[in-house]
């Protein structure tokens, strides 16, 4: 597998993340159950037991309480804070019928800082790993931002910073005005999921106008070293179980290969999936959102697996549904 730039800035990380977003129960005010901790406990055992030592988190998670129950799971498991990388991510803000406000994204210093207090006492640690911002806020100040991270940092809260869901634009600006290097961009990247493959071999096409991935975002993250993560990894299990009755003939057809070279490999299809996306150049660091211990196992064997070119090909070309131009 390729090296992870994300442990050149002093952090040995798993190639795999366990995605924390199920974790929690609902997404709503029900309160935490004994049942949801449990589920919790074996969700982070099972990742641990597949050699994957990082966790993503965000606050919104099952509105907060994903971050709960991670942080019953560290204080029942002594010594395990020293043992993992913890993520979370921040920015965006639920509307609600009462107040009368939409969904937004809100970069303000105050609201960041807030946002790291909260995240911090739910988890029930004393400083984030990494804090990614979680999704592009239009009303950005990016100085105010670069003040923000500052302050986390000095106070040890935070020790280094990502973005999640940005354009290599975006990512500039933001540099440009910080200090604190920008180590991660998260984006949702699947065999389902290939615009950010598409950008790059539709250039100088007619089809590069169907494509909604930013031209150059995958290029520039290479050139400076920021840690490609990938959401939605699985695909939602498209290829690895789920019902695709209703599904399109391409899709079928690439549930059938992963299943094929799966066999041919005596690996997981999840294994399959997951190996095809670290395959690429650009060192991805896949996130899985499954919370079931076997799926997550099924998913750690991916690090093991070894895909030819002419086999992650025919998966790509498979998934597009079409010829390369």
């Amino acid at each position: 597998m390729n090296k992870l730039p994300i442990n050149e800035n002093g952090l040995n990380a798993s190639q795999l993340i366990f995605g924390c977003m199920g974790l929690g129960g609902s997404w709503d005010s029900s309160p935490i159950e004994s049942t949801h901790v449990k589920q919790a406990h074996e969700a982070v055992e099972a990742a641990l037991e597949s050699g994957i030592n990082m966790f993503d988190h965000a606050d919104i998670y099952t509105l907060g309480k994903a971050e709960t129950v991670f942080g019953q799971v560290l204080k029942e498991k002594p010594g395990l804070r020293e043992e993992v990388i913890i993520q979370s991510k921040c920015g965006i803000r639920f509307g609600d019928q009462e107040s009368g406000l939409p969904t937004r994204y809100d970069f303000s210093k105050s609201y960041i800082l807030d946002s790291v207090d909260g995240i911090l006492s739910r988890l029930g640690i004393d400083y984030l790993d990494i804090l990614l911002l979680h999704r592009p806020d239009p009303l950005m100040e990016p100085a105010e931002v670069g003040e923000a991270f500052h302050q986390l940092k000095a106070s040890g809260k935070v020790r280094s910073f990502g973005v999640s869901n940005m354009s290599a634009g975006q990512i500039r600006l933001l540099q440009r005005n910080t200090d604190e290097k920008i180590i991660v961009n998260q984006l949702e990247m699947s065999l389902n999921k290939i615009g950010w493959l598409d950008t790059g071999v539709h250039v100088n096409q007619e089809a590069a106008r169907q494509n909604t991935f930013p031209e150059g975002t995958l290029e520039y993250l290479q050139m400076e070293g920021i840690q490609i993560q990938s959401w939605g990894s699985l695909a939602k299990g498209l290829y690895t179980g789920k019902n695709i009755e209703n599904e399109s003939e391409s899709v079928k057809n690439t549930a059938a290969l992963v299943q094929k070279l799966a066999k041919k490999k005596q690996t997981t299809p999840e294994a399959i999936v997951l190996a095809w996306l670290m395959r690429h150049p650009a060192a991805i660091q896949p996130v899985i959102g499954t919370v079931n211990p076997a799926r997550i196992q099924a998913c750690g064997d991916a690090v093991n697996v070894d895909l030819s070119r002419d086999e992650w090909y025919s998966l790509y070309v498979s998934s597009r549904g079409e010829r390369l131009p």
